[in-house]
């Protein structure tokens, strides 16, 4: 039974790492994304508690899983059933040229243009990762992934990620 936490940087490979082995270990895969935001123009996070709800929803429905998503708020609500955490802890230029090639994303977009309009705001965002002082921020997940007393790993590259087995 594997339960798997993957957070970082936007940008960072978690989506790619996380249906890799979504794929190859057949772990139902959970996308922080798809319930962290009501469904507003602009966004707006959906109140902590509801996306909670949907989470242990989730957890409580699957024996085995992978969840991934840069939200630390969330991300602690994951981790004390998590059998493995991975950081993933890549360079901001890193991050960035893996945000300038991902692939279209259409649990998120309606499609690659819609996506890549995009593209300018995320590579802020990305950039701002080791300066900001919120759940989303380095200091976040880096006092995450330490806290933790159970199997984990630091992944810094891309190279590493796709060596990776849990």
């Amino acid at each position: 039974m594997k339960k798997i936490i993957i957070f970082g940087n936007s940008g960072s490979g978690k989506s790619t790492l996380a249906k890799s082995l979504s794929d190859k270990y057949k772990l139902e895969h959970l996308d922080l994304d798809t319930l962290a935001w009501q469904n507003t123009n602009p966004p707006q996070r959906l109140p902590l508690n509801e996306s909670q709800s949907q989470i242990n929803e989730f957890l409580s429905s699957h024996e085995s899983w992978v969840v991934e998503g840069c939200y630390g708020d969330l991300i602690e609500f994951v981790t004390p059933q998590a059998t493995k955490v991975i950081f993933m802890d890549l360079s901001i230029d890193d991050c960035v040229e893996n945000a300038k090639n991902r692939e279209w994303e259409p649990h998120k977009y309606s499609s690659k243009e819609e996506q890549d309009k995009n593209l300018s705001m995320l590579i802020d965002w990305i950039r701002n990762y080791n300066v900001r002082a919120d759940t989303f921020s380095r200091d976040s997940h880096s006092s995450i992934f330490e806290s933790y007393e159970g199997s984990k790993v630091k992944i810094s590259s891309n190279k590493e990620s796709q060596a990776i087995v849990v």
